[in-house]
């Protein structure tokens, strides 16, 4: 087609720029709606027929007369003239498809072909159309293209109805398992980068591992046996290893005594459990239940393998760990009026009361106790029988003799206060400060408790065998 508006293409192109909207201009970066069609109200002064595609047609028509716009180089009705032929009879089509041919079969330019049959007729047609100087106008018309509108959003509106409004719970989709926060209540800041102090879980696990490795490896482990459960047929030791309850019976925990008197043998074995309470004893796993958190143990054993360490053992020049004249530290497991049972490496040994200290004691029970450690003096050691080894300890001979300082203390014909320690056919043995006994004779007003404060009057000192005698003056409760 040719464009008659272009005779003068400096002017023609001045003249339409000029006359064009805002929106097609040179340079504009506008886009202009065209209405929908399907959108006019088809009952208008215009379209009396109600077709809206008749309708449609007439929005169309850019250039019309009345709106006194006339393109560039046309003046009065003359720019009218020169347009291209009319448009067909849109009010007699009511078929869209056949309209669309009509209008492409026509010979006006001001509508395009469409292309895309995919458009929604309820959408908006844009178009786009930018003139620019590196896109300077054609000798025709720039062609309009229409482009298909962009998605609409999936944002719903508080008044707009979904089909999800309609969908009953039978049918309706599972809604997402809603995201779980990761819970930081189990993390520890620690302060130094490396956290110290042990969690419960941490302690559990490395009891656990404990357990293990004494079971496999036969490492010796250290528990204070917490209680005694009897049955019918036997006792048991009960030693918590953190929260696993270690169980040893009676016959892996203690050795059985020769003689036992005329007593049950179950009898006798529980009396030796329940005389232990509260010690300190060696022992190694032999099974373990993880899931009921209960473990058996043998003391007996734990004891062999410290007895073969230390007793047959040497250090690097051959010599070997105990011998006689040693001091070492003993536990205590053990407690009777006449004395007590110490633990001596892997070795249960018997010390009598006189062993215990330099003072005259009548009971070992007021000063020792089950699971306390003490220093002994190894007086005589005998391994020749390596199933029965023979050791003599003594308590008092591992400490400085105190009689040696103390009684440069003491003055003969002085008076000093004690406390009565033992009282027995010799006379009442009084202590005084610094661990010695002062042998006084029974006083004529009655005899002093065991206990009771008391006035001395030293009588006489001997420095040789280290003896010391007096009489008492007052006491503050006689008998």
């Amino acid at each position: 087609m040719s464009n008659d508006y272009f005779i003068n293409s400096q002017n023609a192109a001045e003249g339409w720029q000029l006359n064009l909207p805002a929106h097609e201009r040179e340079g504009s970066q506008f886009q202009r709606i065209e209405p929908n069609p399907r959108l006019a109200d088809p009952y208008t002064p215009a379209n009396p027929s109600g077709n809206p595609y008749a309708a449609g047609t007439k929005n169309f028509d850019l250039y019309k007369k009345e709106t006194g716009i006339l393109p560039a180089g046309a003046t009065g009705t003359a720019g009218f003239a020169s347009q291209s032929a009319p448009l067909p009879d849109a009010a007699s089509v009511t078929d869209p498809l056949a309209l669309l041919k009509r209008l492409e079969e026509s010979d006006n330019d001001y509508f395009e072909p469409v292309t895309d049959m995919t458009v929604k007729p309820d959408t908006p047609h844009v178009i786009s159309e930018t003139v620019t100087a590196d896109n300077p106008l054609p000798d025709e018309k720039p062609m309009r293209v229409i482009n298909q509108a962009p998605r609409p959003r999936t944002r719903r509106n508080r008044n707009q109805s979904t089909q999800t409004d309609n969908l009953t719970p039978e049918n309706a989709p599972a809604a997402p398992a809603p995201r779980r926060r990761q819970s930081r209540s189990g993390q520890i800041l620690a302060i130094d980068g490396q956290r110290s102090v042990e969690t419960r879980e941490d302690k559990l696990r490395n009891d656990l591992l404990d357990m293990v490795e004494s079971q496999k490896g036969r490492k010796i482990l250290t528990g204070v046996i917490q209680g005694v459960e009897r049955s019918e047929q036997s006792s048991i030791a009960v030693i918590y290893h953190g929260e696993i309850k270690v169980i040893i019976p009676a016959e892996e925990a203690v050795t059985k005594p020769d003689d036992l008197r005329g007593r049950p043998y179950a009898d006798v074995m529980n009396y030796l459990l329940t005389k232990r309470l509260g010690a300190e004893i060696d022992f190694v796993v032999k099974g373990v239940d993880i899931a009921s958190g209960i473990a058996a143990g043998s003391r007996l054993e734990a004891m062999a393998l410290k007895r073969r360490q230390y007793y047959f053992g040497s250090d690097r020049d051959g010599n070997n760990l105990i011998f006689e004249g040693l001091t070492a530290e003993a536990r205590v497991v053990s407690v009777i009026r006449a004395g007590i049972f110490v633990d001596l490496f892997g070795l249960e040994t018997y010390i009598q009361l006189r062993e215990l200290s330099y003072q005259r004691w009548s009971d070992a029970g007021a000063y020792f106790e089950a699971g306390q450690r003490v220093l002994v003096k190894i007086l005589k050691l005998d391994r020749a029988d390596r199933e029965n080894i023979k050791v003599s300890a003594s308590v008092k001979q591992a400490a400085e003799n105190p009689y040696e300082q103390a009684l440069k203390r003491y003055q003969p014909d002085s008076r000093y206060v004690g406390t009565v320690s033992m009282v027995d056919t010799n006379g009442v043995f009084v202590s005084l400060e610094g661990g010695v006994d002062c042998l006084c004779t029974h006083p004529q007003r009655g005899r002093p408790a065991r206990g009771s404060k008391v006035t001395v009057r030293i009588i006489g000192i001997n420095h040789e065998s280290k003896r010391i005698w007096g009489a008492i003056t007052h006491m503050t409760s006689p008998r």
